[in-house]
């Protein structure tokens, strides 16, 4: 049997320091039971705003001779105490041997306790037990982003424009601020800009460019023909990837 420490916590928020993670407790586990995959939202990234609630969806895959009976809780933490523990797992069976169990929890950036260095790389630990008592706890079973959403816009001049002339195109890159619930200049980070002749399904990428200290961005590239201008960012642990709205050039 386990014996796991309780959290003083509001369920689905993220806890305060003082209360923040669990106490450590080893991985373990009884018989053949084991965790084959684990995913978070889809794709392993969770992005917060400032205002709207997320709702984080975790599956847990595991398999046991005898099937899977249920799994608890799982516990989601990261930097500065992040911590929040899903709702109890619903068990669907795959095969005789193998089951996902999947539950979930809101963070809501207006009454959770998120601070910005929250934001990076967080771990999930699952508890699974199997029909025939077995078990198994893993701490750190999978890992995922929990990052600042990112806002990006593009606006490239002038329009319409000849052939062959200079064409710049200028925007910002932001993302959420979670003590301030604004969004705030990303500065320093490399930016894509990205090209879609008319008619092509396609971006291709033009050039890399840097934000200033204040997330500005601003290049300039060459008028060939009709299309779309957009800047790209791909992201990292703490911020969530972004391209911004399209604008389009009548290249004359």
């Amino acid at each position: 049997m386990r014996i796991r420490a309780t959290v003083a916590t509001v369920s689905g928020a993220l806890a305060l320091a003082a209360l923040a993670v669990p106490a450590a407790h080893a991985s373990g586990s009884q018989g053949d039971t084991k965790i084959t995959k684990i995913v978070v939202n889809g794709d392993n990234k969770v992005s917060v705003g400032t205002s709207a609630a997320v709702t984080v969806k975790v599956s847990v895959t595991a398999t046991d001779n005898s099937g899977i009976k249920s799994a608890e809780s799982f516990d989601l933490y990261g930097p500065d105490n992040g911590y929040v523990s899903t709702g109890t797992p619903v068990c669907t069976t795959v095969n005789a041997t193998t089951s996902t169990c999947t539950a979930s929890v809101k963070i809501d950036p207006k009454t959770d306790y998120l601070t910005n260095k929250s934001a990076g790389t967080w771990y999930v630990d699952a508890w699974v037990e199997a029909k025939d008592g077995d078990y198994i706890w893993k701490e750190k079973a999978s890992s995922f982003w929990f990052q600042r959403a990112s806002k990006l816009t593009a606006n490239a001049t002038p329009e319409p424009v000849k052939k062959g002339k200079t064409i710049t195109v200028t925007g910002a890159l932001t993302r959420a601020n979670w003590e301030s619930l604004k969004y705030g200049g990303y500065g320093s980070q490399s930016v894509k800009l990205q090209y879609r002749k008319k008619g092509a399904g396609a971006y291709t990428t033009l050039k890399t460019v840097k934000a200033d200290s204040k997330g500005n961005l601003k290049t300039t590239t060459t008028a060939t023909a009709d299309g779309d201008y957009r800047f790209s960012f791909a992201g990292n642990s703490s911020s969530a990837a972004v391209n911004s709205a399209n604008d389009f050039v009548d290249v004359k």
